[in-house]
């Protein structure tokens, strides 16, 4: 398994992506402050379809591709 295959599934992309807009938009606001930029992470991880603890824990919540 590669370190950079997709390990992210739809719903888990899905609130990833939303959690991490979510914090990126409060941070911005001044509502939470500035550590509320760590959503880039999610965001981040969401876009790619790719979460690298994932990888490191051999995780996945995705189906594994076909060949």
């Amino acid at each position: 398994m590669s370190l950079f295959s997709r390990n992210v599934g739809t719903l888990d992309r899905a609130v990833r992506i939303s959690a991490g807009v979510l914090l990126i938009a409060l941070a911005a606001m001044g509502s939470i402050g500035a550590w509320g930029y760590l959503g880039v992470v999610p965001l981040l991880t969401g876009l790619f379809g790719n979460c690298p603890a994932y990888s490191l824990l051999g995780w996945r919540t995705c189906a594994p591709r076909a060949r």
